[in-house]
């Protein structure tokens, strides 16, 4: 009597490196910023010239979608496929996520049939608890805590315009939400100065944030008045004021913020080559004013198109390492 000896383990093979998560910026070291902004340029490069640059062949990417999204969805599955890779689009309504299944149980199933995941989900501690449970890397799309990959193609954005981000002074201007958490860990790790102005019971969550008990060689300083927060500022940036989830405080939240809509006394306060950034989508009038987001300070296109970059490098680390 024959039968069949499977020929692959179902466990992972002895000596494999330990599995690298992206759950929020703290997450990497300075060095390794530092490749993971080098090889973004690197592959853009490529990207511009038309030059094939394919490490993934064969590796499967599942991405996860509980919240809306335009730039995650198209920045990692256009990305992934550029690097020669595969693509598995799943939500909520069409998987066992949304139904009774445990997120536990998932992550083990999922893990197993691809090779690298991507959420993007309301509360962190799902996040953690997929990743904690996952065979293989697992980046961070955003969560209503942090939203690294953003921060990530802001930086590279910055650097592209203006050089070295270390010693420079970015202005949050708005909400305290995932992406100013973000900003304050970005600024302790990359060492730039970060002012934040917030209305009044709006303001950053440093337990949420987990801000480092030092900075570093960054700094981190709040503003009741945006423009103080904006003086002499060489990146100023924003987000909507209403994120998604908390559509209910739509109306209250235009009232609270109607003094942090970034406009063009704001930018005139900055450094002369200040730069504007926006995570999108944007409402004109609200958080920004159109002549602000479409004029020359602008650099929100770039920023978006950098999101697609700076995550295949990410990806590539991830699966790969050091190329």
């Amino acid at each position: 009597m024959s039968y069949f000896k499977p020929a692959v383990p179902s466990t992972l093979p002895k000596g494999a490196p330990p599995v690298r998560h992206y759950l929020q910026f703290s997450d990497f070291s300075t060095e390794e910023y530092g490749y993971l902004l080098e090889r973004a340029a690197f592959i853009k490069q490529k990207f511009k010239t038309f030059q094939r640059h394919q490490p993934l062949v064969d590796r499967t990417l599942a991405m996860i979608f509980e919240k809306a999204s335009t730039r995650t969805r198209v920045s990692f599955e256009a990305g992934m496929y550029q690097l020669g890779g595969s693509v598995v689009h799943l939500t909520t309504g069409d998987s066992q996520l949304g139904r009774s299944e445990p997120i536990e149980d998932s992550a083990k199933v999922i893990s197993r049939m691809t090779d690298i995941v991507m959420i993007r989900t309301y509360e962190q501690s799902k996040l953690e608890s997929f990743a904690k449970h996952s065979r293989v890397p697992v980046i961070n799309g955003l969560t209503n805590e942090f939203h690294p990959c953003q921060i990530l193609a802001d930086i590279f954005t910055y650097i592209e315009h203006r050089g070295p981000i270390e010693g420079k002074t970015v202005a949050w201007v708005g909400d305290g939400n995932n992406m100013a958490n973000t900003w304050l860990q970005a600024a302790a790790q990359l060492g730039f100065h970060l002012r934040v102005s917030t209305p009044s019971g709006y303001e950053v969550n440093e337990v949420t944030a987990a801000a480092p008990a030092s900075m570093g060689a960054g700094s981190y300083k709040t503003y009741s008045d945006p423009m103080e927060a904006c003086a002499g500022a060489d990146l100023v940036t924003t987000d909507v004021w209403t994120s998604m989830g908390y559509e209910a405080e739509n109306e209250v939240r235009r009232k609270a913020f109607a003094a942090w809509c970034v406009d063009r006394k704001m930018m005139a306060a900055a450094a002369p080559s200040a730069l504007f950034m926006h995570c999108l989508p944007a409402h004109r009038g609200e958080e920004v004013e159109a002549e602000v987001i479409d004029g020359p300070q602008s650099v929100v296109w770039d920023e978006a198109e950098n999101r697609m970059h700076v995550q295949k490098a990410l990806m590539e680390y991830l699966l790969l390492g050091k190329q």
